[in-house]
């Protein structure tokens, strides 16, 4: 099931398939370490439209909730 990464449940792990956007924001996404065929992980969702925190690779990374609606996922866990 595709889902995008503001979905995903605390503690959930998924596969990135997708980055929806420009070029600019998808190259800032990549350089960052966020990218298609990697497991992402969501840590938290902050309360009163605050960011998500995600984990990448062993890096924990902040997204605004705008640009995890963009990340389109695929469920694994």
């Amino acid at each position: 099931m595709v889902v995008s990464v503001m979905e995903l449940e605390e503690g959930k792990t998924a596969k990135i398939i997708e980055i929806q956007g420009g070029h600019g924001m998808q190259n800032q996404l990549r350089s960052i370490g966020i990218l298609e065929g990697k497991d992402i992980a969501v840590v938290t969702h902050h309360p009163f439209q605050g960011p998500i925190v995600v984990k990448v690779d062993r890096k924990m990374i902040s997204l605004g909730r705008g640009l995890a609606c963009r990340i389109m996922v695929e469920m694994t866990s």
